[in-house]
């Protein structure tokens, strides 16, 4: 026996899925990476290539920081940080707080700290902020900077 189940309505799939996904290329292949990784692992193929593709031969430290920044996330969240499948053309809330943090955390610090903070839901986050900011520097020095 089988139960028909309908597809979410409009109303449903926009309060699980808020945002809209970035408007800028380098937000969302950090975007992209990140998901993989939340979903597949560090050491996820998909994500090292298309780091690989964008940065060509100076991927490797924006990919290590990338990996270091989700390893430092998951190791210091009080709770699960909600990801959306690779290819969603939405962002979870909390996609978005990441995206937020990554583009703002070398200019406006202070707003990046409390909002991380909120996100992981602890008080002491200068490491994965630091995190945050090495992936951000990376990105910049290799002519990508990420804005959200």
């Amino acid at each position: 026996m089988s139960m028909h189940v309908p597809p979410p309505t409009v109303a449903e799939r926009l309060s699980v899925l808020p945002h809209s996904n970035p408007g800028c290329d380098n937000a969302r292949l950090a975007l992209f990476a990140m998901r993989r990784m939340g979903a597949n692992g560090l050491s996820d193929a998909r994500a090292a290539h298309a780091m690989f593709t964008a940065f060509g031969e100076g991927f490797r430290r924006p990919l290590m920081l990338v990996r270091a920044f989700m390893a430092d996330l998951a190791g210091t969240a009080a709770g699960p940080i909600a990801i959306a499948h690779c290819c969603c053309p939405r962002m979870t809330h909390a996609e978005a707080a990441l995206i937020h943090v990554l583009s703002r955390v070398e200019r406006q610090p202070d707003n990046a700290r409390l909002l991380l903070g909120d996100l992981l839901g602890i008080r002491r986050i200068d490491g994965v902020l630091a995190s945050a900011a090495a992936v951000a520097m990376a990105f910049a020095d290799e002519g990508r900077p990420i804005s959200g």
